[in-house]
């Protein structure tokens, strides 16, 4: 097999490298006796092994693997585990617009104990560069290295569905990274039609004190998804009934809802485009038009503040 091992190093040159990365580091064994250096892809202080790497079909993960596995070297002409290389490699990753470090999630080594060493040289590495935040997104089927994270300091930011976001702040004094979203919003369709009537729904699943509410058509936004889109479609979705959007008629702002976060809500204005109601059989109960200057609401609705 063809190999792609680099030439001899000298002493000197060593001592330079070691010099570099660790002012304080000096070697305790016989450069001399080491009679190879393979170079790896990625932010790595240099180390030396006795490894052949085929020149053709290394992958980045293969590198990865390569880097993090439990390699040999000759130290005084003697084969040691490769403990001391596992703690000189740093995490792939990016710098931020602020200064900071965005761990590469991909790039993450599989063992626990190898990520710990990876982990925990690379804050040392970061923190001696001035860094300021680390983002470290990892992945659900990574989820074993949370633990890990979070023993060394790291902090939940926030999750979701896939995956969990730590953070780690490096300066001394209190962290400027930005905090976790703090809101949530929600959208009402209100449809009027040209007979000045209303279209309003009864909820399927709703707390005892809301059962036979009549109601306007709510929900959700959904991700990077525009307000007036999502009240169009969320009266599309319970009622089947087409609107286009007229314009925002209230809204209120309200704090510690669900999951003690803030709620925004507006209401609007849309014209029905067809008539046929079709209810979402899993959320509606019901749903019809009323005349708009009779009492829409058959329930006490509980006081709030609305901004029009």
């Amino acid at each position: 097999m063809e190999c792609s091992c680099s030439s001899l190093l000298s002493s000197n040159s060593m001592e330079t490298i070691y010099s570099t990365q660790f002012s304080s580091f000096k070697p305790l064994f016989d450069l001399k006796s080491i009679p190879k250096l393979t170079s790896f892809k990625g932010i790595s202080a240099k180390a030396s092994y006795d490894t052949c790497v085929p020149k053709k079909g290394l992958s980045s993960i293969d590198e990865q693997k390569l880097g993090a596995a439990d390699l040999v070297y000759h130290v005084n002409g003697k084969i040691n585990p490769s403990y001391l290389t596992r703690d000189l490699r740093i995490l792939d990753g990016f710098d931020d617009e602020y200064g900071g470090v965005i761990v590469d999630s991909e790039r993450l080594p599989a063992n626990p104990n190898v990520f710990a060493s990876m982990l925990r040289f690379s804050v040392s590495h970061w923190k001696a560069k001035e860094k300021k935040g680390i983002w470290l997104k990892l992945p659900v089927e990574k989820s074993d290295l949370v633990p890990v994270a979070v023993k060394q300091g790291f902090e939940y930011h926030h999750a979701e569905k896939g995956y969990v976001m730590l953070t780690y702040w490096l300066p001394e004094g209190p962290s400027m990274l930005p905090a976790n979203a703090s809101h949530q919003v929600g959208v009402g369709g209100f449809v009027v039609n040209d007979k000045n009537e209303v279209l309003v729904v009864q909820e399927k699943h709703c707390a005892p004190s809301f059962v036979g509410l009549w109601k306007i058509p709510t929900g959700f936004i959904d991700e990077s998804e525009e307000i007036y889109a999502g009240a169009v479609r969320e009266v599309k979705e319970e009622t089947g009934i087409d609107t286009e959007f007229l314009e925002v008629v209230a809204f209120r702002h309200v704090h510690n809802v669900a999951f003690e976060k803030s709620d925004l809500f507006f209401i609007c204005m849309l014209k029905p485009l067809s008539t046929r109601i079709i209810v979402d059989v899993h959320e509606i109960q019901a749903a019809k038009v009323v005349d708009a200057t009779n009492r829409v609401c058959g329930a006490t609705i509980y006081p709030t503040r609305f901004y029009v």
